[in-house]
């Protein structure tokens, strides 16, 4: 996954509480089990009037640029499909930032290298159509400070997966292991 850092880019205000993951990508959208291919169902029920024409009204038509996306309270709350995230990156979205955010959907984004950044409203009303830079090894956005957890930090500026983030401790575990066969020999008969 490529590493986070620093992040220039136009922010794009979906003014909305309680976006879940079926707006986000709505079931009958995810054509796919992988990760690519889900872009064109992203917010699928606003972005298009009918027959699939795009609405100019909305957000991402309007500012399709935008590679950060604001909103309000509980962002990515609903099920814990992770399509809602390749979704948001596979259109470009790198960053959302929020009032609040889902758990799991917060974890998704860590996992999938897109930064969830939690913002008081009126940050964000202050960054929202500005073109603003995420540093997060700084974790700032736009001179607002913002909280993550050194782990996540971790994963996301080095680009590391679970997987990847395992490996990285693989000589304390392969020392471990050295000591636990001399200590317990009787497990590894």
């Amino acid at each position: 996954m490529p590493p986070f850092t620093t992040l220039t880019a136009r922010v794009a205000l979906l003014a909305r509480d309680n976006v879940d993951t079926d707006a986000i990508i709505p079931s009958r959208e995810m054509k796919t089990t992988g990760r690519t291919g889900l872009a064109e169902g992203l917010f699928a029920p606003w972005r298009y009037v009918e027959g699939r024409v795009p609405d100019p009204a909305f957000v991402l038509n309007a500012m399709p640029d935008a590679r950060i996306l604001a909103s309000g309270e509980n962002f990515g709350c609903g099920s814990s499909r992770e399509h809602a995230v390749w979704a948001l990156a596979e259109w470009g979205i790198r960053a959302v930032i929020a009032e609040t955010f889902a758990p799991i959907f917060r974890n998704n984004c860590i996992r999938n290298g897109v930064l969830p950044v939690v913002l008081a409203k009126e940050a964000i009303a202050d960054i929202v159509g500005r073109e603003v830079t995420i540093d997060l090894p700084m974790q700032t956005v736009a001179g607002y400070r913002f909280e993550i957890d050194a782990e996540a930090k971790t994963m996301l500026v080095e680009g590391l997966d679970a997987i990847d983030l395992t490996l990285k401790r693989s000589a304390a575990i392969a020392a471990f292991h050295r000591r636990d066969r001399i200590a317990r020999p009787w497990v590894y008969l």
